[in-house]
């Protein structure tokens, strides 16, 4: 029995592995226990191993890659429409088997250990700041409920809160729900700095976030999480592509030679999108404080578009921007500057 190609059904605790020969049959069927992973897949010869993405697909690949097997990862909705009828694991394993066997499938890079921790902290980061939004919009609308309003910031609360306290129209069980708020805000705080801290530590060591910094509009969060994420530029064959995969692209419905466009399509990285739109906005409002060619762009979209849609335009520009750095090397010149 020669296997040429297998489809693995990933999970925690059954896997589903369908395997091909070079003609295409079925060679392989078989159901594998967690514990039986590695001592079956260790004296298998090497072969193609097609699996879908997940939150265990890149260690598993790292893992197999590693007993010499060829991995190839594809996004589930890719595969779905290999599934014949049905749902079952069988049936899932050996659509994978025939999905990564099709010329033009789309695949994602392998991540390593280091750019999944960097992924990761910017999970957590993301996490503690909705978490820190929550708090600070509860103490928020607790303090207008006693007539106590301020403008919006986080400083702005904390002198309220304060003012707050002094005033004895509150009973004591509000003050001590009030210190509860404070203080979670003052923890998230200080927990958000210390991953901002380790993010900054290994962005100054990586020349890539370096030179993503430097993009107008592409801090250290923001340069840090595409390099983690970006694994190798050569997947796009183009920055719009790239700006497609982020989901900053118009959503195509054109048939019979008449092309329509809809909205944007949001179909995508959210993390990075999010991250882009943010930075896009915060070029267009210090738009007129160092205006550049870039900025006057800005300002003549805006002259006829919404705000929102100019600076999801800006995002999908600094995302082609940022492609074009990955894919070259370069060094950010804006404007045609020389060096």
């Amino acid at each position: 029995m020669h296997i040429q190609t297998i489809g693995l059904d990933l999970a925690k605790s059954v896997f589903q592995a369908h395997g091909v020969d070079d003609a295409g049959n079925t060679v392989l069927a078989k159901k594998l226990h967690r514990k039986q992973m590695i001592p079956f897949f260790s004296k298998l010869a090497p072969c193609l191993i097609g699996v879908e993405a997940c939150g265990a697909a890149h260690y598993w690949a790292r893992t197999l890659i590693a007993m010499g097997h060829e991995v190839r990862i594809m996004p589930p909705s890719y595969v779905k429409g290999y599934v014949k009828r049905g749902k079952s694991d069988a049936l899932d394993a050996e659509a994978i088997c025939e999905a990564v066997q099709r010329p033009t499938m789309r695949f994602v890079p392998v991540k390593t250990v280091e750019q999944q921790g960097i992924l990761m902290a910017h999970r957590t980061r993301a996490l503690l700041v909705r978490q820190r939004t929550m708090a600070a919009n509860a103490l928020r609308a607790h303090l207008a409920e006693f007539g106590f309003v301020a403008n919006p910031g986080v400083a702005n609360l904390v002198k309220l809160a304060d003012q707050a306290f002094t005033d004895e129209v509150l009973p004591a069980y509000a003050h001590r729900a009030l210190e509860i708020l404070i203080r979670r805000m003052a923890e998230l705080t200080e927990e958000i700095g210390e991953l901002d801290q380790e993010l900054r530590t290994w962005h100054e060591g990586s020349d890539v976030n370096r030179r993503l910094a430097a993009i107008l509009g592409i801090g250290v969060i923001t340069a840090s999480a595409i390099a983690a994420t970006v694994t190798d530029p050569d997947q796009f064959q183009s920055g719009r592509q790239f700006a497609a995969w982020l989901g900053l692209t118009p959503q195509q419905q054109s048939t019979g030679g008449k092309n329509r466009l809809g909205g944007i399509s949001k179909q995508g990285d959210r993390y990075l999108r999010r991250l882009l739109v943010v930075g896009a906005t915060a070029v267009m409002r210090h738009a007129k404080r160092k205006p550049t060619p870039l900025t006057d762009w800005v300002s003549r979209l805006l002259e006829k578009k919404p705000f929102r849609l100019v600076s999801v335009a800006l995002a999908n520009k600094l995302a082609r921007i940022a492609w074009t750095l990955l894919k070259r090397g370069q060094i950010y010149r804006p404007y045609g500057l020389s060096a």
